[in-house]
Formats: structure tokens, sequence, C-alpha cells
């Protein structure tokens, strides 16, 4: 038996002359992430329709409810535009279901059906009211049952799921993110695949002082984001070298600054050779000593590249929700070192001096470090949903 499943599209809809094209991005990122389950699925400039067998229903619509663009889920029921054909599939559609109070809301987007809205919920109501034993409620109803009247056909329906909004994933094009091992960037990967940013992450290890496990919490981070993409790789870049030559020529209290400062300068670089727009990272801003905007002032010289952060303004319990809401967050706290604090001072600069730091870099040669790091980035594409799990 096959079922339809509406798709309303929510933010796209403020869209005018360029809806089309938003429209078609979500539709290719639905025919991603469903590409391995059999489904047909067609479009307009207010729904979207996926029309997929029973056995795929719970799947699909799982999947749907991580996909960016989309407002609300609705598994429906079709039915020619008549009055006597809505009785019958009202009827059918709730003689199943258990219910004391209803109440019925009509959406007549075809104009041309003769019985206005409210009219025709009365019409529907009085008919359930003669054939099951129940009570209308408008105010706080067991059951809600919708009945969306368009030219091509009359959809019914009682459950709306809600979806996660946004833009769909690779319409504003593409971003870098800097994806550590903890709680804050892959929260800031999610807000920036909202906002309709395709994300490629860019990971810095520093064996033999990072481990495997650091490396593979990582990868399992990417992975829970890819179920929201279908499209992020992870870059791993070889920093060894470059965090050694820190650690040798530069005071503790500017490791961290003058550490980040040749991250930045390793993104722009890469986000460039990737084609990616911008640079996204986890930042927020006061909660580590690089995170001062006295230390982003000295640490974002290095670049031109717009540098997003989304979750600059939140506070760490607002960052742990969202990140406990799309299930970053039991796998970020995993006990492993990522190289940002193997070498962390006890006492880092909070307001660091530019000078100084430009001053501290000429002590050793960054720039080849630079280059054989960009050279020997390792590309990892491919994620299963356990992949690392016994790893961690």
């Amino acid at each position: 038996m096959k079922h339809l499943i509406l798709i309303k599209y929510g933010e796209l809809t403020t869209k005018k002359a360029n809806r089309k094209v938003f429209i078609n991005m979500l539709a290719k990122n639905i025919e991603s992430l469903l590409k391995e389950i059999p489904f047909k699925i067609s479009k307009d400039r207010v729904r979207m329709y996926i029309e997929v067998e029973e056995q795929y229903l719970e799947q699909v619509t799982t999947k749907l409810t991580k996909i960016f663009g989309i407002h609300s889920i609705v598994i429906c029921y079709p039915t020619e535009t008549n009055i006597d054909s809505i009785k019958t599939k009202a009827l059918e559609l709730l003689k199943g279901k258990v219910f004391k109070t209803f109440k019925v809301a009509t959406k007549r987007a075809d104009k041309s059906f003769p019985i206005p809205s409210m009219e025709f919920n009365n019409v529907i109501g009085g008919h359930i009211l003669k054939n099951i034993d129940c009570k209308v409620d408008v105010h706080n109803p067991e059951l809600l049952l919708t009945i969306e009247i368009r030219k091509e056909a009359t959809y019914l329906y009682t459950k709306e799921i809600k979806g996660i909004g946004g833009y769909p994933v690779g319409i504003q094009g593409k971003g870098l993110l800097m994806l550590s091992g903890g709680i804050d960037s892959p929260v800031a990967g999610y807000m920036a695949l909202k906002r309709g940013v395709d994300i490629e992450c860019l990971y810095f290890e520093s064996p033999p002082h990072t481990s495997l496990e650091a490396k593979n919490k990582v990868i399992k981070l990417a992975s829970i984001m890819n179920e929201y993409s279908g499209n992020v790789k992870v870059h791993v870049v070889p920093f060894t070298k470059i965090q050694e030559e820190i650690y040798r020529n530069v005071p503790d209290s500017y490791i961290i600054t003058i550490m980040r400062r040749m991250m930045y300068r390793i993104a722009e670089r890469y986000a460039k050779m990737r084609k990616c727009k911008i640079i996204v990272n986890g930042e927020s801003i006061g909660q580590v000593a690089s995170q001062t905007l006295t230390s982003m002032v000295v640490i974002n010289n290095v670049t031109n590249m717009p540098v997003i952060r989304p979750v600059a303004c939140l506070d760490k319990l607002e960052i742990i929700e969202i990140a406990k809401k799309i299930g970053t967050y039991e796998t970020s706290i995993l006990p492993f070192e990522d190289c940002c604090t193997i070498f962390l001072p006890k006492h880092p600069v909070i307001n660091p001096e530019l000078e100084k730091a430009i001053l501290y870099e000429k002590s050793f040669d960054y720039e080849t470090l630079i280059e054989d790091c960009v050279k020997h980035i390792d590309v990892i594409t491919q994620f299963e949903n356990n992949k690392n799990q016994d790893l961690l």
C-alpha cells in the first residue's frame, strides 16, 4: 500500500521570484538523503508530495525531520474534490482512531470550491457526529482533522510532524567548519546548515600528542552532522610540526593565540581551494581566553575571509541544549583531548597584543610549515552512523 506525504515549506514561502530555486534545492536534498529508498516526488510553489510504500513510511518521515527547509511533514489521504468523496474519506480516516473530542479545520486553497471554509467545517463535522460517538471541541480537541482543498485534489490528515525549518542546505553556497571534538563547533555547523550553508569540516590533529580516539570522535560528530546534510566531508590537517614549533619558540601565554592564527591561515587557504565562501567556527564570546573580543581581533587579523560564529552570543547552557537536541552532546563530552587542549598553558593571555603576536611568529618559518600542512590534508567522505562508536 502506498502512502502520500505532504511537505510544507515554511520559510521558503517568503521567497518570491527565486522561490523555485529554493524548492528545487530542497527536492534535490530530499532525493539525496532518501536515495536508498524507492519513492516518487512531485512539487509546486506551495507544497511538495512524496509517494512511498508503507514499509518505508516511518523511515522516510524520520529522515525528513532532519532535512532543512521543511516546516512540517504530514501523512495525508487524497480524495476527489466533491462533498461526498470528502465525507467518505473523513470517516475512513477517523473510524480507526480513539478520540472523544474533535475539530475540523478546512483550508480552501481552491476558491472555486463552492462552500466557504467555516461552513464546510460544519458540514463535515455534522457528518462525523452522525456516524461516530464523539463531541466537537474547537478549543482543545483530542483530534484535529485538517482538510486542504486544492485544485488537483483534496487532502485530509490528522497529524502534523514538525520539521526543522531553515533553508535547504547548499542554497547559500559552501562554508568550511573548523570542527573540534568539543560541544560548540558541531552546534555551529548545525546552525550554519540551517541557514542553507553546505558544510565541509577541517580538523587539526597532532599525533602522537592527540590520539586516534580523538580523531574518531570528530569523525563520529561529522557523521551525526551528515544526517542533516548528506554532503559532509572531514579534512584532517597534520598539525604536529607547526604545534611543536609554536611550543618551542613562543612564550607560554601566547601559545594558543599563535596556534589559532596558524589555524586561520590554513583554514583560509584550504577554504579557497575547496571553493568555500566563509569560515565557520564554534567560538563563543568570552568562553575561553582565545575567545575574548581582544583575542578574536588579534587572531582574526590573519584572514580576510568572512568568519561566521553561529554560537558567538549563546551561553554554554544554550549550546549544550542544542547539542543534546541534535544528537552530538554525548559524543562531544567523551574524554579525548584535541590539539587545542593538549598544549593549553596555565595562564593564556586574555588580551593579546597584535605586535607581540607578529614578533613571536617571526621566530620560526611558519609559511613553509603551512604549505606542507595544506599539501598533506587527508579527506574523509564516507560515514556510517555507528562506524566509530566501538573506538570511542
